[in-house]
């Protein structure tokens, strides 16, 4: 009989990397949160709560205004890429999911988000927050992650992506030349006859 104790040989560890970040995950929508609720007490008792209230659905309204504008374009691209059958260019650099990603902050409650929104949505600080995400994609994209991990998610999910990059995989030749096989079959699928 066991005393209620697990054994340390059977018990799993916990990746120490994963419980790092997180904590910091944790700690900074803590800290984020607080600040949020500070400054708005703050700005309450300088300008008026009524005052606040307007401003936190104005907000609302206008981010909300900004994630269908940003849909609506990010929807007109696909479109349009799907007719040519080709990528449009510039449809996918991150303008539309900025646009949008801002709409989002400014439609949360809070001056820091809604700071944070208006930087996403005035154009040229979206140029330059685009470009430090392309170039802290590209330096993600070429650390070696362990399996299972986000990193690992991440990666395989840009091996899909049509931008050039050699995804690995089999290619698988057919020893036949189409017009002869060899047992006699006629059109019969390249992975063999299917029993009937």
């Amino acid at each position: 009989m066991t005393s209620g104790t697990p054994d340390p040989r059977t018990r799993q560890r916990r990746p120490q990397g994963r419980s790092r970040v997180r904590t910091a995950v944790l700690l900074t929508a803590a800290v984020w949160a607080v600040l949020e609720i500070w400054l708005l007490i703050v700005v309450a008792h300088a300008i008026g709560g009524g005052t606040v209230l307007l401003l936190l659905l104005a907000g609302l309204v206008l981010g909300g205004i900004a994630v269908k504008r940003a849909g609506r374009r990010a929807w007109q691209s696909l479109t349009a890429s799907a007719r040519s059958g080709e990528a449009v260019p510039g449809s996918h650099a991150g303008g539309a999911g900025l646009a949008m990603l801002g709409g989002l902050l400014l439609m949360v409650p809070g001056f820091v988000s809604d700071a944070v929104g208006l930087l996403y949505l005035f154009p040229p600080t979206r140029k330059l927050l685009a470009a430090g995400a392309g170039a802290l994609t590209r330096r993600l994209g070429a650390r070696q992650y362990p399996p299972g991990s986000f990193g690992d998610a991440f990666q395989q999910a840009r091996m899909h992506m049509p931008d050039g990059k050699v995804v690995p995989g089999e290619v698988v030749h057919d020893d036949h030349p189409s017009g002869a096989q060899s047992d006699g079959a006629q059109d019969s699928p390249p992975w063999g006859r299917l029993p009937r």
